[in-house]
């Protein structure tokens, strides 16, 4: 078998996987059709995306929003993580996609890393250190021990100024940054992690095409 083929095979595995895991976090308690858009219907804007909502990527138009309420702990949004990023490629310029935090207080490190990528966008790292928690995720979490130090070695291995990271981290107003998302994604009826929000309308997807079928209808294509 080729590199090639086996690295298709690997993709087709990992996006055909991601949103049984989400469904798993997020399943209604009755069944819905699927794609069907559930919960709270027309959240008011403001509780989605704010002036300083950190945007993964943004369309010219404004048009079509995606917003994602993740926890860097969370297993299932960890699997996500490859579906957004392959989503993000074949929809770039034309929907905007939006992280908001939504650490959740059962995960033990889910806060230090929402304030270690706060502390980071701070210095226009947020899509770097965003990346590297979900791809380390698993050397660190589920674990009851702090990885503060951890996530220090990953600004620090992205080069940004570590004075200023470090008064970041320490500064209650990095910590309160983070929990106003927290705080919408509570008003927004976010229960799990990763919950989806399309242009207001919470989503129930299980699958990536899913997905892919809701962006479509925004786009009207």
């Amino acid at each position: 078998m080729t590199k090639n083929l086996k690295a298709t095979l690997t993709v087709v595995i990992v996006a055909a996987g991601v949103l049984a895991l989400l469904l798993v976090v997020n399943r209604p308690s009755t069944p819905e059709p699927a794609a069907q858009q559930t919960a709270q219907p027309g959240v008011p804007a403001e509780l989605l995306v704010r002036d300083d909502s950190h945007r993964l990527s943004t369309a010219p138009d404004g048009r079509v929003t995606l917003v994602e309420f993740l926890d860097f702990e969370c297993e299932a949004c960890g699997a996500a993580y490859p579906a957004v990023e392959q989503l993000r490629a074949e929809y770039g310029g034309r929907v905007t996609f939006v992280a908001r935090y939504f650490p959740i207080p059962s995960h033990f490190n889910a806060e230090n890393a929402a304030v270690a990528v706060e502390a980071a966008a701070q210095q226009r790292r947020f899509e770097e250190m965003y990346r590297r928690m979900f791809e380390t995720q698993g050397s660190w979490g589920e674990q009851r021990v702090s990885h503060a130090a951890t996530f220090r070695g990953f600004a620090a291995e992205l080069g940004v100024d570590m004075a200023a990271y470090d008064r970041a981290v320490a500064d209650p107003a990095t910590l309160e940054r983070v929990r106003t998302d927290q705080r919408d994604g509570h008003a927004a009826g976010v229960q799990g992690t990763p919950t989806f929000f399309l242009d207001g309308e919470q989503l129930a997807p299980r699958s990536i095409d899913d997905l892919r079928t809701a962006l479509d209808r925004a786009l009207g294509q």
